[in-house]
Order: C-alpha cells, then sequence, then structure tokens
C-alpha cells in the first residue's frame, strides 16, 4: 500500500480546525507538504466557522523537520528556486500573524522545521519524551524558517545557542521547564488539550503569545552581547572550518539588535548562501553516504532476512576484543569472553568493566543499564561455552598461524549456523580460513580502536562468504550502533589500506626537512583530529613496525621506507603507551612536542639522504597538505578501480568514521573531486618526477583526469562484492 503523503484538515464542531502532517516515516517537511500547510492554512484563516486552529503530525511524529532530500536536488543543480519560500510566506505571515490561535500538538518529535512550526504557534502542548531540536548545523546550513529567532525569545540566549551551536535535542519535560512547552500531558490527551487551549486563547482565556515579539527572556543588550561573545569563542573551537556557526551567531546578534522580523529576514538570506556553501554539500553527501551503505547489492535485495544473534562469543581480551565485547553487551547481547590463562582473562574482564564504568562515570550510561550489561558477560578459558553461541569474533595478534589454529578449532565446536568472524586489520580472510571446510561463513568484522566507542565497522566479505552472514553481521552492526560497511578482501581492506600513504608520505615530508610538528599542525589544521606522527603515537610505534612488511610485501612498488620508526623504538619510545614519542604525554596535561626526539629524526634524514643537495626542502602549508592526501586519494583510486568497495561514498562514509577525515568536507573521494581529479593528476605527476614512484599517480586517477570525469563517478559497477 503506497504511503499516503499530504496536509489534511478537519474541521470539528467545537470549531477547532485540525491540521495535520502525513509524510512516513517523521513527517518531513517535503515541498508537496509546505504547499499544503500553506493552502490549509490560508483555508482556515478564511472560513467562518474556524475559531481556532491545532497543528500536529501523523503516527505520533510531529516533523522531524525539512526534507533533506531537497538539499541533494539544488546540490546537484545549483538551483536555489527549488527551496520553498517557507520563512515569511508560511511560518510569519499565514501562522503567527494569523488572527486564529494556532496551537502546536506536538508528540514523537519536532526537530528542525518541525520545531521551527511549533515555536510559530501560539502555544505548544506535547506528550512526554517527545524530541525538540534545530540540528540544521550539522548539515550545513542554519536554522531557516526563524529558529535562530525564536528559540531566544523562548528559552533565552545562553541556552538556545548552546542548542543550535551542539545541536542538541532536549526533551519535552526540559523544554516545559525552560518555556518552550507550555503543557505536558499523557500522549492521549495531547489532541484535545491542544483543542481547549486553541479556544482558551480564542476566549481571552489564556494569552494570545506570538513568539518573535517576545522580549522577556533576551536581556539587556549588553547581556547578550556578552553570551554572543562566549558562543563565538566556542564555535571556534568546536568548528574551526566551517562557517554555519559563526553565520548563525550573526543572524542571532541581527534580531536581538534590529529586532525579530529583521533576523528572520537576515536568516532567510543566510540560510540560501549556507545552502549552496562547500561545507554543506559535503555534510549532505556524508549523510546520504551513510544512508547508502545499508544497500548491498545481492544481499540486501534477495529477500533474506537477517537471523537473531543473542550470544557472541569473543576470543581475546586485549584492547580490541574487550572494546567489541563491551559493545555488543551494551546492546544486550550474551557475550563469552575466551582468553589464554587465568591472567589474561582477567585482564580482560577488568577492561571490559572498565570501558562501561567509564561511561557511567562521563554521564553516558546510568547504573541500572550497566549492572544489566556485566550480568550478560562471562569469561571463560575453553570452548565448552562455544557450542550454542551465534557468532564468534576473533580479535587475537596479527599472526597468520595463531588465526588458523583457532578457526579450525572453533569450526568443530560451534554449531553449523553460528558465524566466524575475525577482527584482523592485515590478513587476507582466505588465508585465515585456508584450513577450515566452512568458508562460506567465514567473515571479516574489522572494529576500530576503542571498538566501544568508533562508530565504523568494516565487514568484509572473501569469494566465499555467504549473502547470509553477510546480512547477519551487518544487523548486528545497526544493534550495536555501529555503521557497517561492506568492503571487499584485500590487504588494509578499504580503510587502513586507502590510508597507509597517510604515515608515509609525512615520513618522506620529514626525511626532506620538513618539522614534523609543523606537519601536525598543517593537518590538524586542515580538520583531521591528529597529524601523522600524532596519530603514529596514539596506536603505538610497534604496530607500525609490526604491520610495514605486510603492506610492503603487496603495495611494495609505492612504499617510502624510513627508519624513523624503528630509530624511535630502539631511543624506548613507543608513544602513548609508554609516554614518550614524537610527544611527551603526562598526566593530567596534554601531550607536548618533545625537542629531544629531533635528534633521531636527523639520524634518520642522514640514513634515507634524499633532502635535494642535503638541504631541507622549503615548502607552503597548502603544499604539504598535497603531499601528503593526494598519495590517500591516489590510493583510494585504486580501491575504486579494484572494486573493493560497492559505491565511491562507501569510501567516504569510512573515511570519515573510520580514519576521522573531516566529515564537512564530505570523505575522501568527495573532497578529491571538490579539489579536482585533473589537478590533484598534475601535482602528482610532478611530484613523482621529483620524488619518486611513491607519488605516481595511478591509471584510475590518470583516466578519470584525462577524460574530465569525476572520481565518484561510474561507467559501469565496478565492484566485485
Amino acid at each position: 500500500m503506497a504511503k499516503k503523503i499530504g496536509v489534511t484538515m478537519e474541521v470539528g464542531n467545537d470549531g477547532v480546525a485540525v491540521i495535520t502532517i502525513s509524510n512516513p516515516p517523521v513527517n518531513s517537511l517535503a515541498s508537496p507538504i509546505i504547499s499544503g500547510l500553506k493552502e490549509k492554512f490560508r483555508d482556515a484563516n478564511q472560513r467562518n466557522d474556524v475559531k481556532a486552529i491545532v497543528l500536529t503530525g501523523n503516527n505520533g511524529r510531529f516533523s522531524g523537520g525539512f526534507d533533506i532530500n531537497v538539499f541533494q536536488h539544488v546540490h546537484k543543480t545549483g538551483d536555489l528556486s527549488l527551496m520553498p519560500e517557507v520563512s515569511v510566506e508560511l511560518v510569519c505571515n499565514l501562522m503567527e500573524d494569523s488572527r486564529k490561535p494556532l496551537v502546536a500538538a506536538v508528540e514523537g518529535l519536532a526537530l528542525g522545521g518541525g520545531l521551527e512550526l511549533a515555536m510559530a504557534c501560539h502555544a505548544r502542548v506535547a506528550a512526554p519524551k517527545a524530541q525538540l531540536g534545530l540540528p540544521e548545523l550539522t548539515l550545513g546550513v542554519i536554522p531557516g524558517f526563524g529558529g535562530t529567532q525564536r528559540l531566544p525569545r523562548l528559552v533565552g540566549l545562553a541556552k538556545a545557542t548552546d542548542m543550535i551551536l551542539l545541536s542538541k535535542s532536549i526533551s519535552s519535560e526540559e523544554g516545559q521547564k525552560l518555556g518552550l512547552i507550555d503543557a505536558l500531558v499523557p500522549p492521549g490527551d495531547v489532541l484535545s488539550t491542544s483543542r481547549k487551549w486553541a479556544l482558551d486563547i480564542a476566549d481571552g482565556r489564556k494569552p494570545f503569545l506570538r513568539s518573535l515579539h517576545r522580549t522577556d527572556k533576551i536581556g539587556s543588550l549588553s547581556e547578550a552581547r556578552a553570551i554572543l561573545k562566549n558562543s563565538r569563542q566556542l564555535a571556534k573551537k568546536i568548528a574551526p572550518n566551517m562557517p554555519q556557526h559563526h553565520a548563525c551567531i550573526e543572524v542571532i546578534e541581527e534580531g536581538i539588535v534590529h529586532g525579530g522580523y529583521s533576523g528572520v529576514l537576515k536568516e532567510a538570506e543566510v540560510f540560501k548562501q549556507l545552502v549552496l556553501s562547500d561545507t554543506a554539500k559535503g555534510l549532505v553527501h556524508v549523510f546520504f553516504a551513510q544512508r547508502a551503505t545499508s544497500k548491498v547489492p545481492n544481499v540486501t535485495d534477495v529477500g533474506l532476512k537477517p537471523r537473531p544473534i543473542k550470544k557472541v562469543a569473543v576470543i581475546g581480551g586485549g584492547l580490541m576484543g574487550s572494546g567489541i565485547a563491551t559493545a555488543l553487551l551494551l546492546s544486550n547481547i550474551r557475550v563469552v569472553l575466551k582468553e589464554i590463562n587465568s591472567e589474561y582473562l582477567m585482564k580482560g574482564i577488568k577492561s571490559v568493566e572498565a570501558n562501561i564504568k567509564g561511561l557511567v562515570s562521563r554521564g553516558k550510561l546510568t547504573q541500572d543499564k550497566a549492572g544489566k550489561a556485566l550480568s550478560l558477560f562471562k569469561g571463560v578459558l575453553d570452548y565448552t561455552e562455544f557450542k550454542d553461541v551465534d557468532m564468534v569474533i576473533e580479535a587475537v595478534i596479527e599472526n597468520i598461524q595463531l588465526k588458523q589454529n583457532i578457526f579450525k578449532e572453533i569450526e568443530k565446536v560451534c554449531s553449523p549456523h553460528c558465524i566466524l568472524a575475525s577482527n584482523t586489520s592485515t590478513i587476507d580472510l582466505d588465508v585465515i580460513g585456508e584450513k577450515t571446510n566452512s568458508k562460506d561463513r567465514i567473515v571479516g568484522a574489522h572494529f576500530f580502536s576503542p571498538a566501544h566507542l568508533m562508530t565504523l565497522l568494516e565487514i568484509v566479505r572473501s569469494k566465499n562468504t555467504s549473502a547470509q552472514v553477510i546480512l547477519d553481521l551487518m544487523a548486528v552492526g545497526k544493534a550495536i550502533k555501529k555503521v557497517p560497511v561492506v568492503v571487499g578482501n584485500c590487504i588494509g581492506f578499504a580503510v587502513n589500506r586507502t590510508f597507509f600513504p597517510y604515515t608515509q608520505a609525512a615520513h618522506m615530508l620529514a626525511n626532506l626537512g620538513v618539522d614534523l610538528f609543523r606537519i601536525d599542525s598543517v593537518i590538524t589544521s586542515f580538520g583531521l583530529p591528529l597529524g601523522p606522527f600524532q596519530l603514529g603515537d596514539l596506536a603505538g610505534h610497534g604496530i607500525g613496525l609490526a604491520v610495514g612488511p605486510i603492506y610492503a610485501k603487496v603495495y611494495g612498488d609505492r612504499m617510502f621506507r624510513s627508519p624513523m620508526t624503528e630509530l624511535l623504538l630502539k631511543s624506548g619510545r613507543n608513544g602513548k603507551i609508554n609516554g614518550k614519542g614524537y610527544y611527551i604525554y603526562e598526566k593530567g596535561s596534554k601531550p607536548k612536542p618533545d625537542p629531544s626526539v629531533l635528534s633521531i629524526v636527523e639520524e634518520s634524514r642522514k640514513l634515507t639522504n634524499i633532502m635535494p643537495g642535503g638541504k631541507p626542502i622549503s615548502v607552503s602549508d597548502k603544499e604539504i597538505v598535497e603531499m601528503i592526501l593526494f598519495p590517500v586519494v591516489n590510493e583510494a583510486c585504486r580501491v575504486l578501480d579494484e572494486g573493493v568497495v560497492i559505491r565511491a561514498s562507501d569510501l567516504d562514509i569510512a573515511s570519515v568514521l573510520g580514519m576521522s577525515f573531516p566529515s564537512y568536507r564530505g570523505g575522501i573521494v568527495f573532497w578529491a573531486d571538490t579539489v579536482g581529479p585533473k589537478y590533484i593528476y598534475e601535482r602528482l605527476k610532478r611530484l613523482s618526477e621529483t620524488y619518486g614512484s611513491f607519488f605516481k599517480p595511478s591509471r584510475y586517477l590518470e583516466e578519470r583526469a584525462i577524460n574530465g570525469m569525476l572520481l565518484s563517478e561510474s561507467k559501469s559497477s565496478r565492484s566485485r562484492l
């Protein structure tokens, strides 16, 4: 049955017109809905039998906000006329300035444009636990239907700027305390109470309040400017490279200084400017890229249903294994943690307990939920408990023989339907499952550390993995609040393979004489949370040294070999793990650059001997970004060319969630398309002529540059999944 989309109006015997938004699942404000609202409000205002109006949403949800699909169409066409006129024509003229009182009946959620419509009403009645917020800044824009003006007038300037800048939603209970909600009633009473409230306003028993005209919660101009000064500092801290936060503060200030209506006009103007900004394009792309990961050809479209996964065994209680166990427990999945001896098992159990207690202490988890999670947890030293598990996740050290032996053993003790997953980050799945007879149920479940906090889950499919197993693991990923991205089987899979040149390029630059602390600073200014040397310190340099030969065996034609990591380890520097690497790590203080490491860098420079004429090269910040990130783009091109991912946007979301590539740049491929494949190709070609094969452009990049095609553009599906 087709979904019913539209706006209806019913006029009761009491003279109240109930206008209902219907656009499942969240009653988003698509263009037909906006048109329908204009029509119904005009009708209600003109009819003599209508005394008051109630606005509500169908199926227990008020509205999830403006239809984001419209942004996508605008970005593809550049046509701003696709954006409907809402702020003045609908919200101000037809709603707020209506002669007939209007009450919002809010259930479920009122987010973005949904909350903005509710704030234009003359009162708001809500059910408990309704979600209220203005999350527009997460998409690179500002509230566009008057939210920057009405929210400060309803909840106060400090709270409003906090909610908008941080895209923080609140409950209807908190909304009532703040003055955003006028009455909180049981779900079954929301509509009847709203009708009565609207009639009470019409009959003069309750005040007829227009939010935009209120000033009682704004305070004096000097107080407002002090709050906005703090807001600007917050914006600088949380979004140094994004325009929407500062633009939002300017718009709020316009309304405070020159009046609410002036602020509304300024808001509408700035909103349209921001819709076409690179930031909005990047963030909207990431939003849709994440959605697209749930569609996997020949897996999600062949009528299969995921099987229930109620009990999981995790082998290995180290940093990764304990994190995976924590993530499962937090989603009420029973976990059996296996280790090789009592000492390691106790360490693993304590790590899981510490993870959960840490969430409680940070207010992310209640004590009751923590207790429930830990009640589902059991540590073991043998495979007895494995007979009834639905899935095993192996998370031991990267040792081929050890992993092969584990899979050979668990195949014997687990049921035939049990999924056999490995958390390997570097070893070929076919090699891991070589000694088993159950190759169709062997799959990669590559989590990112810390596994209970990082949201990406790479699901690695070998040539034998069944569609059912992939679907089951996708369902588990979603259940434990991860974003599952299905990738092909190769060394490094999608994320680690794409980003292996990141650290190597940084080492090359350092060996060419560029200050390593400057490199980190430039890359963090670009938007990554950690520069390459900071990242090496965080991961531990022993890992880099161990993984290097595995990558060299397969990708040796395009690797830069630097002795710097080995020299660091020889001098007792393993990064954050032991308190010293390129930076010094002291408890209670931020990492500080360690000047004494420069002697190690100098030794590395002498050994590599690649500085032209023995002198450091001179490079701009822009050149540093290009020399470090263009090789990453180049490897991303190979990943696309080999069909390791289903679509380019999968690599974008994986780069954002797995490597913290700035989301406002849209992911690694989207960013590269923004810069231009031709420019990247020409820069890499010149760099390869000067510095060798590390920078040599890939076939895919060359083909795209010559033919004037985007990297994300697909002639036909290359995916081998």
